[in-house]
């Protein structure tokens, strides 16, 4: 017996007008002014010069994250690269991008009650990364975030060909890290993005 069709998000990447670019640009400079300890040391302009010099790509990434609840704010230049570093900054995991398994093979291996799409996918589709347990707990140090609900992170190889993945949230004022098979999911547990411009 074959398994039934996986159905697949087709929503996740919005298109972009230029009226969509110039609300973006506004909301994402109003958050960066409001949350300055997110990334100390770094002017709007600095970001302004970056944005302006991408491609198409970003923007669309960028709008991607804000039309599924991401929030993306700048959270600090690579020190190698000195690419910006946009992350999602939602005080809850992004509610756009909620009730996934963790990647596509997680999925595939669902034989019952399939959700619409898993992480992975999700994230390869926008264009952005998943976080790793690093960036993740980089991110909480600059503020309280999934303290209701939980984000897959990206799982090291040796762990996820065991079948496991691993997810991260903030309790009692401390980040706990934790693991899951693959192939669950819940309806408060998302994934948050990085995006290099």
């Amino acid at each position: 017996m074959q398994n039934p069709p996986i159905p697949h998000r087709t929503t996740t990447v919005p298109s972009m007008k230029t009226s969509d670019r110039e609300d973006l640009q506004n909301k994402l400079q109003k958050r960066f002014d409001k949350h300055p300890r997110r990334h100390e040391g770094l002017a709007w302009a600095d970001v302004l010069e970056r944005l302006e010099g991408a491609g198409p790509a970003v923007w669309t990434s960028l709008l991607a994250m804000e039309a599924s609840g991401g929030e993306p704010d700048v959270i600090g230049r690579d020190p190698q690269t000195r690419q910006i570093l946009f992350c999602d900054c939602s005080a809850e995991s992004p509610s756009g991008r909620r009730s996934t398994c963790y990647d596509a093979e997680a999925l595939a291996s669902r034989k019952a009650h399939r959700p619409a799409d898993s992480a992975g996918a999700m994230a390869a589709e926008m264009g952005i990364e998943m976080l790793d347990e690093a960036q993740y707990r980089a991110l909480q140090r600059l503020g309280s975030f999934d303290t209701k609900t939980s984000s897959w992170i990206a799982t090291p190889p040796e762990l996820r060909s065991l079948g496991g993945a691993l997810f991260g949230d903030r309790r009692y004022d401390r980040v706990f890290i934790y693991h899951n098979g693959a192939q669950s999911y819940y309806a408060a547990r998302g994934f948050r993005g990085l995006l290099r411009v």
